[in-house]
C-alpha cells in the first residue's frame, strides 16, 4: 500500500529538488518519519501546520498535523520585502524535559521589555497548553517550543485550579501566604514561566503578558506555588510566538 508516510518522503524529495533554486533561506519542517519541508509556513489552525513552497503558479501548500512534525525552524526575513537575511532559526520541538530549578535564596521576577522599534507583518505561530497546577514532572508544564533570545512572547491564561485547603486561584493568583513559593513577590498561584532547564530565573505571566526572551531555551509554564501536592486542575494558556526577533 502506498501509505501516506512513503507519499511524504516522495513528495519532499520532489519539492526541495524544485524549489531549491528559489529561495536560499526557508522555514523548515521536520516530520518524525524524516522527511523534510522548506518553505514559508503561512498558518497554525485547528492542530495543522500550513506551509507554502515554492513561488507563483508552481506554489505548493502542504498540511501537517502537529503530531506528525518533530520540529519547526524559522528564518528571520527582511522587514522591508519579506526576503529572507541571515538566518536565526526559532525552534518548535516537542520534548517531555522538566526543568531541574534551583531555587535562588532571592528569587524576582524577570523583567523584560517588547521591542518597539521593530515593525513586522509576520503573524505569531499560536499553540495551546493545559498547565497542570500539580506535581507532575516537577510541576512544570513544557510548552512545546525551544525560544532564542530576542524572540517575542504572548503567553495569556484562564481557568480556575484548586491549591488544596478549599484555596483556588486563576493564572492571576491570589494573596495567600506562601513561604516557599518560588517568586515571593507575586501572587500565591498565578501562572508563571521559565526558559531553559537549568534556569532559576523565573517569570511572572498572570492572566497575559508579552516578555522578550533573555537567552535561549525550552519554554515552561508553571504556577506559583511552593506545595504542589494536594494542587488540583489546570489553566488553559495559549503561547503565542512571533517568528521574527
Amino acid at each position: 500500500m502506498f501509505t501516506r508516510s512513503k507519499f511524504v518522503r516522495v513528495l519532499a524529495t520532489f519539492v526541495l529538488l524544485a524549489v531549491a533554486s528559489t529561495a536560499a533561506f526557508a522555514d523548515t519542517i521536520k516530520l518524525k518519519d524524516g522527511s523534510i519541508f522548506k518553505g514559508k509556513i503561512t498558518s497554525f489552525m485547528a492542530g495543522k501546520f500550513t506551509i507554502t513552497i515554492g513561488e507563483g503558479a508552481r506554489a505548493k501548500q502542504l498540511t501537517f498535523f502537529a503530531n506528525e512534525v518533530e520540529s519547526i525552524s524559522f528564518d528571520q526575513r527582511n522587514q522591508a520585502d519579506n526576503v529572507a537575511t541571515t538566518p536565526k532559526p526559532a525552534v518548535y520541538q516537542p520534548v517531555n524535559n522538566p526543568p531541574k530549578v534551583v531555587i535562588a535564596d532571592n528569587p524576582t521576577p524577570t523583567v523584560v521589555t517588547p521591542k518597539t522599534n521593530t515593525v513586522s507583518n509576520a503573524k505569531p505561530i499560536e499553540w495551546s497548553v493545559k498547565v497542570l497546577a500539580d506535581n507532575t514532572s516537577n510541576g512544570w508544564t513544557n510548552t512545546g517550543w525551544v525560544v532564542k533570545k530576542g524572540q517575542r512572547i504572548r503567553i495569556s491564561g484562564d481557568g480556575t485550579v484548586s491549591l488544596g485547603g478549599n484555596r483556588s486561584t486563576t493564572p492571576s493568583g491570589e494573596d495567600f501566604e506562601d513561604a516557599n513559593k518560588l517568586l515571593k513577590n507575586v501572587p500565591t498561584g498565578a501562572l508563571i514561566a521559565v526558559i531553559g532547564d537549568d534556569n532559576n530565573e523565573f517569570i511572572y505571566i498572570g492572566a497575559e503578558r508579552e516578555i522578550v526572551a533573555t537567552r535561549d531555551g525550552s519554554l515552561f509554564l508553571g504556577i506559583n506555588e511552593g506545595n504542589l501536592d494536594d494542587n488540583r486542575g489546570s489553566f488553559n494558556v495559549k503561547v503565542a510566538i512571533s517568528p521574527e526577533y
